[in-house]
């Protein structure tokens, strides 16, 4: 029930999460159950974010078996799936630091694959409306950007401040939200929108992930290679 509607990764991180519980408790909900699973997910996950949504779903369960079984007891056991208190570290919100430099260097990788014949113009244009619309907005690579449609855009460039309406399906968490469009974005856009159906999807989102696979663009900070989910941390 809590699956239904949600994008196919949230789906994902709900089925990892429940692996865990199941196997600490074999459906029994006690003390000593609750305390393996607590104990196992703080030897297995090192990251807290991990630690944290494993344990936060196994509290939603038990608030779960609580409501179906008209048993308030079930979510007293939430007590024993809490954190231990840490002092936290001050850290950045990523380590993968895009900066202005490295959406250049994208957009010249895009350039010499037109200029050698590797992509024709059309997907040259596409490209490059790809990298800036998501680098500009932060919008997430498939669940938003790989389903918006060419109708969406020419409404938001009717505006004078172009502002493209993202539908609640369009979204990860199905909330909609306007994206303002900046200056540049409107500029690559334009000519991508020429000839074709409202009802189209603008971008070859697919197509271009496929081939940022076999790019090797570093990053300027630390030196890794670029990822297509890259952009959002522009």
């Amino acid at each position: 029930m809590r699956a239904a509607g949600l994008a196919a990764k949230s789906v994902t991180r709900l089925k990892k999460s429940a692996e865990p519980v199941w196997d600490a408790t074999h459906g029994v909900v006690s003390v000593s159950t609750m305390r393996r699973l607590r104990d196992n997910v703080l030897l297995k996950y090192r990251d807290n974010d991990a630690k944290r949504k494993v344990l936060q779903f196994a509290r939603a369960f038990l608030r779960y078996l609580s409501k179906t079984n008209f048993d308030q007891r079930y979510g007293a056991f939430s007590l024993f799936l809490e954190l231990p208190r840490s002092v936290k570290e001050q850290k950045r919100v990523t380590d993968r630091i895009v900066t202005k430099e490295d959406v250049e260097n994208i957009l010249a990788a895009i350039g010499h694959s037109h200029r050698n014949g590797k992509i024709d113009a059309s997907h040259y244009l596409n490209y490059k409306a790809i990298v800036l619309f998501g680098a500009f907005t932060g919008q997430r690579p498939l669940a938003t950007i790989s389903q918006l449609t060419v109708g969406q855009f020419r409404k938001a460039l009717k505006t004078e401040k172009p502002v493209l309406d993202v539908l609640p399906w369009q979204d990860k968490i199905r909330m909609q939200h306007y994206c303002p469009l900046h200056p540049q974005v409107v500029e690559a856009i334009a000519p991508v929108l020429k000839g074709r159906r409202d009802d189209q999807l603008v971008f070859k989102q697919l197509s271009f992930q496929e081939g940022f696979k076999y790019t090797n663009i570093g990053l300027l900070h630390g030196g890794t290679r670029i990822v297509n989910s890259d952009l959002r941390k522009f």
